[in-house]
């Protein structure tokens, strides 16, 4: 895992959970080009880690979010990697010059 993600789950007071390197996440590999930067934390289920990021708009379409193994992320988003041991439930915006960050209990809810 990349250096600086200690100091991210620090700052939020928070375990860090960081996700092995063969987990996958969804990645919107097309709309990373697009401002702003999205990333939500689910929980992990069926070899994922619950990581799912985009940019710009989110959108429904069936193949919006393609698998990528955590270990390649730094490849397309290498922005995002400090973050990546924040635990479920974690949501976080990134633009230039921007950062937010924040707790939404509502992804932890299955429905």
């Amino acid at each position: 895992m990349p250096t600086g993600h200690h100091d991210i789950c620090q700052r939020f007071d928070v375990e860090c959970l960081p996700p092995e390197l063969d987990q996958k996440v969804g990645i919107a590999l097309n709309s990373l080009g697009k401002v702003p930067l999205h990333a939500v934390r689910l929980p992990p289920e069926n070899g994922t880690c619950g990581w799912y990021i985009y940019g710009g708009e989110y959108s429904d379409d069936a193949d919006f979010y393609q698998p990528l193994h955590v270990a390649h992320l730094g490849e397309y988003c290498p922005s995002i990697l400090p973050y990546l041991a924040l635990p479920p439930g974690w949501r976080v915006l990134l633009a230039p010059s921007y950062e937010d960050v924040w707790f939404d209990g509502e992804l932890l809810k299955h429905g």
